[in-house]
């Protein structure tokens, strides 16, 4: 797969303006199965939706994947007021003249970049037509006054979708027909510890254990309905790490970047039991972290 890799990178160059958007992911994604599916997919000039709950790591796949692949990286991220323009372009005036300045679905089929569109499922009526048309075999986009925009050869689009978010609705067939989907599973315990190891190198083996159990502690109670999903949140693990690593104690940066997101005080009680539950005592940064400190 990797000389597949390779040779779709040497057969499709990027133009040196767009080479500062190849960014290294913060993190790594960790899941040999899904990696595998989504690589395949844009080996064979397939879209991809990545549909899963919070915490599955799909903005961290796409990113990932854009960097395997070389490839400059736009994002959009729906929400009421994303309509047409803001997705494809729209006139502006430059030295004078009425030009038309590219949005980020034109460059990215300009360019042969790879375009996230996040929370797809949040775009309203106006949006979902250009999405259909982008999406559609005949890879072009008609921009009414201008010339036809062919898509290159290398441009992939990847959607995202979270279940069940408030403002959000179902897809219609049509457009689901576009992409391969791919449903993305939680994290393991031994990919979360790999995570943890690879972006904090000197966080002590035995809290680093008990932080991966805790992730898993939120989960097990999410899926018992005792608590809603709000605690499962492995952006916020990593926030309290970067925390603790700045001053705080372990209690006062889990309370900032998982209990306090939690507004109902039932749920927000067992949250902070099972903190309590993994770390007896007030913690800081010496007591987490081997010096010298990265």
């Amino acid at each position: 797969m990797q000389r597949q890799i390779d040779a779709f990178i040497k057969e499709n160059k990027i133009d040196d303006s767009y080479k500062d958007r190849i960014v290294k992911p913060s993190f790594t994604y960790h899941g040999e199965s899904v990696l595998k599916k989504a690589i395949s997919a844009i080996l064979a000039g397939k879209n991809i939706l990545l549909l899963g709950n919070k915490s599955t790591g799909k903005n961290v796949l796409a990113e990932n994947l854009a960097y395997i692949f070389k490839r400059p990286l736009w994002n959009v991220s729906f929400h009421v007021n994303v309509d047409s323009s803001l997705l494809i372009g729209l006139d502006t005036l430059k030295n004078g003249q009425v030009v038309f300045r590219d949005g980020p679905v034109t460059k990215a089929s300009k360019s042969g970049g790879f375009l996230v569109f996040d929370e797809i499922n949040m775009a309203r009526n106006e949006a979902m037509a250009v999405l259909h048309s982008i999406l559609d075999y005949r890879r072009i986009i008609d921009i009414p006054g201008y010339d036809l925009i062919k898509i290159n050869p290398a441009t992939r689009f990847i959607a995202t979708m979270n279940y069940n978010y408030e403002g959000t609705r179902d897809l219609n067939e049509a457009l689901l027909s576009r992409f391969v989907i791919i449903d993305m599973p939680l994290i393991k315990e031994d990919d979360l510890d790999l995570l943890l190891r690879e972006n904090y190198k000197n966080l002590i083996k035995s809290y680093r254990d008990q932080i991966n159990k805790l992730f898993f502690d939120f989960t097990l109670k999410a899926k018992a309905g005792e608590i809603s999903d709000l605690a499962i949140d492995l952006r916020g693990i990593f926030d309290c790490l970067d925390l603790v690593k700045n001053g705080l104690s372990l209690d006062e940066a889990l309370n900032m970047t998982i209990v306090n997101k939690i507004f109902d005080p039932y749920e927000r009680d067992l949250v902070r039991d099972l903190i309590k539950s993994r770390f007896k005592k007030s913690l800081d940064k010496d007591d987490l972290f081997e010096r010298p400190y990265e």
